[in-house]
């Protein structure tokens, strides 16, 4: 059966005879080749640049389509040795992409080849740009099942995506992997780019790093990307997952494949293949939202070879996990293609009387209609339960010093929802320089929040009065979207095009209850009533929310090492809804706003190893449609700028150093109004400035690191109270995250391996009065691992030292203390 390698990279590689391990390379040059040595670096660099531009495109001067042993070979004749090539499959061709190649030919500057065997309907090399060459070889009716190679003088790549090798040769797959290193990015772009030609910070949570962490939920994944924190407890913010971006909410910036998606649920990982967190305001893609950045999740999908895979955890606080991943092809051509992802845990906690449980399966089918046309249908179901827990409380100027297991809550207390998710993703190429795509999502989800929650301390007793808390609804979320990419050139200068629109529409019909006192607890002393209270919600909202967006982006070549982002959208958002207190008249509430959001950035690569680039980007919010002035006027939306500086570097091959520089301000924050507090004014402002450094990649075979440090200054510019100046709440001024694997490549030991983990996260305030201040950590974590054939052992090890500490505070009285030492070991398999 296929087996899937977790790091295809080593493995697919094999030992090359001694002329294929030193190609002539157009990056090499001789000593006859400088005119006269430099005398100083001004010289040097010309020098360097003169070299590059003389070489920088191989000439292909012939081809030839021959038979082999298994199956095709497409040879190419070329001046010198090329790039590399990057694979792909698309409808029924094999492809394979060449950068920094121009085509030569004696008869012309397209090559075809019609029924070269059995199978095969045609070999074409065609020039796609000015600077790139593509092979593509179409089955007749499907994607040719015969191994095809590429050949380059000593040089090989099989251009089916499979595991195979070829023996005596390197050989390049469709599904290599980066490893720590990701390479390309959708998120930024909505295109698949490379991450060095993309103006934005964008860091990578990949696949490795989410096995090697043994990481279930997107908070602890987000733990090795600077600039974002944690934020709020579980279960109790009507805004979903806790998470801070550059200093600002994002739980409702949280994306799915480039599609919404909101849950108040802590978000699984198991169906995910990778995190893609994009920094800066987003909304020329991404429509309404914080100007701190967005978190796009990128699910598994079907893939062409059989891969059976299951597993299963246990660990600390009776914590144990099962998860199954299936793929493959349903027919033989492998147009028809599934995925199921399928996830039950249940755990504990080390907090007093908390637990939980959680269910999720994730479906997905592709289908290659035609050689050009493919769709994706998916969903997902999910069910969720766990204990309601607003931690320990703060306590005059700091926190209360209370064991970290003490529960001042009540046991029934409890978070619930099940959601759904269905959709898909039609992908149509009319050319190679023409392609459309379609997507729709349907989203629902129904939580219900049930606990005696916090409502104010009496410090001299240690009295904490609680109130009785009920909120539930039925929340649903409808997504539909065309776009269109197109690819041409004005002169030298090559374009490539995004144009979309999209319709979404939000219909909620919650209801809460918050006004009747709970038994109070004694924060030292804590009797529990464990006695639930009777459900009668008191007010109600019945909210429909329609969006409609337009926009276009222009990724611009002006030279092979300059390069040019360029976009605006234009959204206009309807708003109407209604109130009611039990017992009273429904209130109606609209709301229309429309804006404009533009983005800019350039990147300049003066040497191919080294991107220099600076950004201007926006966003805009709209207020919530209730909300208004004592006059009775409605607010405007919250807008954002971010203005950014940066350089992203390879050191090496496999090893990637990125650095950025930001200033962020949020205009039009609601604040209060000093004539009548019950109302508010919008004449706020909040700036996130700071800087940014990321490392990751593959240091030495078997040595893996992804580090980040983040330096944020985020405070209050503008406002009508005395708080200007006051940090905002849960925003450490630094950041420290470093993971790092080894595992032995050779011996008797190979596949053993080992993990270590650093984070520090320094002080910040509690809340944005800034009345108290939650302490910086410094957590180390800790993994073994083990792996030999289609089999992997690994134990993971949370905070190794034991050490107390908080990971965030919900901005009133809650403060959220963290796991002590705990351990969970993991067994998979592949089939």
């Amino acid at each position: 059966m296929g087996r899937r390698e977790r790091n295809p990279r080593p493995s697919s590689v094999k030992v090359a005879p001694p002329a294929a391990l030193n190609p002539p390379s157009a990056n090499i040059s001789t000593l006859k080749d400088w005119e006269q040595p430099a005398t100083s670096v001004k010289q040097w660099v010309s020098q360097i640049q003169a070299q590059q531009n003389t070489q920088a495109f191989v000439q292909i001067t012939g081809v030839q389509v021959n038979p082999s042993e298994r199956g095709l070979e497409v040879v190419l004749q070329t001046t010198d040795n090329l790039a590399t090539p990057a694979t792909s499959v698309v409808g029924n061709a094999l492809v394979a992409d060449i950068p920094n190649a121009v085509l030569a030919l004696p008869n012309g500057n397209e090559f075809r080849a019609t029924q070269p065997f059995e199978g095969i309907d045609s070999v074409t090399v065609t020039q796609v740009n000015a600077t790139s060459v593509r092979v593509s070889v179409t089955g007749n009716n499907a994607t040719p099942t015969a191994d095809v190679t590429l050949r380059v003088g000593e040089l090989a790549y099989r251009l089916n995506p499979d595991d195979g090798e070829l023996d005596e040769e390197i050989v390049v797959t469709g599904e290599q992997s980066d490893g720590y290193n990701p390479s390309n990015s959708s998120t930024a772009t909505g295109i698949d780019t490379p991450l060095r030609d993309i103006p934005l910070s964008i860091q990578v949570v990949p696949q490795e790093v989410i096995e090697d962490r043994n990481v279930t939920e997107l908070g602890t994944a987000l733990e090795t990307v600077g600039g974002v924190v944690s934020s709020g407890g579980r279960g109790t913010s009507v805004f979903g997952p806790g998470f801070l971006v550059r200093g600002f909410r994002a739980g409702e910036s949280v994306f799915r494949d480039g599609i919404s998606y909101f849950s108040l649920a802590p978000l699984s990982t198991n169906d995910i293949e990778s995190v893609e967190v994009l920094k800066g305001p987003a909304s020329v893609l991404f429509g309404q939202g914080e100007p701190g950045g967005i978190i796009n999740l990128v699910s598994k999908k079907p893939l062409r070879e059989p891969f059976y895979s299951a597993s299963f955890s246990a660990g600390s606080f009776s914590t144990y996990r099962g998860d199954v991943d299936l793929s493959g092809p349903l027919n033989d051509s492998k147009a028809v293609r599934y995925r199921l992802n399928l996830s039950y845990e249940n755990y504990g906690s080390f907090r007093d009387f908390v637990d939980g449980e959680r269910f999720i399966a994730s479906p997905s089918l592709t289908w290659d209609i035609g050689e050009n046309t493919s769709i994706n249908f998916y969903g997902q179901y999910s069910t969720n339960r766990e204990t309601i827990d607003e931690g320990i409380v703060a306590f005059g100027n700091g926190i209360a010093n209370l064991p970290r297991d003490r529960f001042l809550g009540e046991d029934f207390g409890e978070f619930k929802q099940q959601q759904f998710n269905l959709g898909y993703r039609l992908d149509h190429r009319f050319s190679e320089n023409l392609s459309v795509r379609h997507a729709l999502q349907y989203t629902q989800y129904k939580p219900e929040r049930f606990a005696p929650l916090f409502d104010s301390l009496d410090e001299d007793t240690g009295e904490l009065s609680r109130f009785e808390y009920f909120a539930g609804g039925t929340y649903r979320r409808f997504f539909t979207n065309a776009e269109v990419i197109g690819k041409f050139s004005t002169g030298s200068i090559q374009h490539q095009i995004l144009f979309g629109t999209e319709y979404r529409r939000d219909t909620e019909s919650p209801s809460f209850q918050f006004s009747n006192l709970y038994a109070p607890i004694n924060i030292f002393n804590p009797v529990y009533t464990r006695v639930p209270f009777a459900i009668a919600p008191e007010f109600f909202r019945d909210d429909k929310v329609n969006t409609i967006g337009i926009y276009l982006q222009d990724q611009i070549e002006l030279l092979p090492n300059l390069k040019v982002l360029a976009g605006i959208r234009y959204d206009y958002v309807d708003q109407f809804r209604t109130t009611q207190n039990l017992g009273e008249a429904r209130e109606e509430f609209e709301l229309t706003d429309s804006a404009f959001t533009p983005r800019f950035g350039i990147v300049y690569q003066p040497i191919q190893p080294i991107s220099l680039y600076a950004s201007y980007t926006t966003s805009f919010n709209p207020s919530f449609g209730t909300n208004r002035n004592d006059d009775g006027s409605t607010f405007e939306p919250e807008t954002g700028r971010q203005f950014e500086v940066g350089v992203k570097a390879d050191l090496a091959e496999q090893l990637s150093l990125t650095f950025a520089a930001f200033d962020i301000r949020k205009q039009n924050v609601t604040t209060p109004d000093p004539g009548n507090p019950a109302f508010s004014l919008q004449t706020g402002e909040v700036t996130s400035r700071g800087i940014e450094l990321g490392l990751g990649g593959e240091v030495l075979p078997g040595w893996n690191i992804t580090a980040a440090y983040t330096y944020l200054d985020a405070f209050v510019s503008e406002d009508n109270t005395d708080i200007v100046g006051n940090k905002l709440a849960n925003v450490p001024e630094n950041q420290v995250s470093l993971w790092t694997t080894y595992e032995i490549q050779q011996g008797n030991l190979r596949g053993f391996g080992l993990g270590l983990g650093f984070f520090f996260v320094g002080e910040r305030p509690g809340n944005l009065d800034n009345t108290f201040t939650v302490p910086s950590y410094f957590r180390t974590d800790a993994a073994l691992f083990y792996r030999r054939d289609n089999w992997r052992a690994q134990l993971n090890i949370q905070n190794l030292f034991n050490i107390a500490y908080f990971s965030s505070s919900d901005e009133f009285l809650g403060v959220i203390p963290g796991a002590p030492f705990s351990v969970i070991g993991k067994i998979s398999v592949d089939f």
